[in-house]
């Protein structure tokens, strides 16, 4: 088993209905369907700790890859293989790489909207609520440079055909869970999505995961981006 529980290592489980928990780190006592098989909890703001550090490294990027962009955030060491941080990461690497393409957008400001909205949404969305957080943030994007709010016309209806675009696709593979599996195909969905309404090309890059060997589970060929089904045939597993 690689690491699930950010305290002990143990799988996580999820119960059918909340209970009471306390943080393991900060002690915050909340409700929360989610907690290891050791009976640890962590909550959503002690699991995305360091989150804020992603926005140094969007005001100083230059590509126009979104996925190059959200690979350098996974990389650093507050992002871990599951989490609700990546509710956050998929639109804020969007935001920049549109940024970086030439989008009108003052991307601090964007930025720090996209830190507000994305971190309310927790973990386990996906599976709770039947929307996949890095689907909704690929919406939160969208929602963002198009300046949409509850009473907009074309903004209100964009974001909303975007979340559906992303949460499409998260549904045709299935779960179990994959943080990464369903950042990479929001982040493929909203590439196409803002070239074809907003005339803006971000580079659409071959996705192959190197996350799957810390993924418990990794659901391995049925995934589109598995190595397995990115190499020759007679080399194929």
């Amino acid at each position: 088993m690689k690491e699930e529980c950010l305290i002990c290592g143990a799988p996580l489980e999820y119960l059918e209905t909340e209970e009471p928990m306390e943080c393991a780190i900060c002690h915050k006592k909340e409700n929360s369907k989610t907690r290891c098989v050791q009976g640890h909890y962590v909550c959503n703001d002690c699991h995305t700790a360091g989150l804020d550090s992603i926005v140094g490294l969007c005001l100083h990027e230059t590509s126009k890859n979104p996925v190059e962009i959200l690979e350098k955030m996974m990389a650093m060491p507050f992002c871990h293989m599951h989490g609700p941080e990546h509710h956050v990461m998929v639109g804020a690497a969007l935001l920049t790489a549109y940024k970086n393409a030439g989008g009108a957008l003052d991307l601090p400001k964007a930025l720090a909207e996209m830190l507000s909205r994305g971190k309310k949404v927790p973990g386990g969305a996906c599976g709770f609520w039947g929307a996949c957080g890095a689907g909704i943030s690929s919406g939160m994007f969208v929602s963002i440079i198009s300046g949409s709010t509850p009473l907009s016309v074309e903004p209100f209806a964009l974001s909303h055909k975007m979340t559906a675009q992303s949460l499409a696709a998260i549904g045709e593979i299935g779960g179990p869970r994959c943080c990464k599996r369903d950042s990479f195909l929001s982040m493929l969905c909203a590439i196409e999505f803002v070239r074809e309404e907003f005339g803006v090309e971000m580079e659409r890059p071959e996705i192959v995961c190197t996350h799957f060997r810390k993924n418990n589970q990794c659901i391995g060929k049925r995934c589109p981006f598995s190595p397995i089904n990115h190499t020759e045939p007679a080399d194929a597993i």
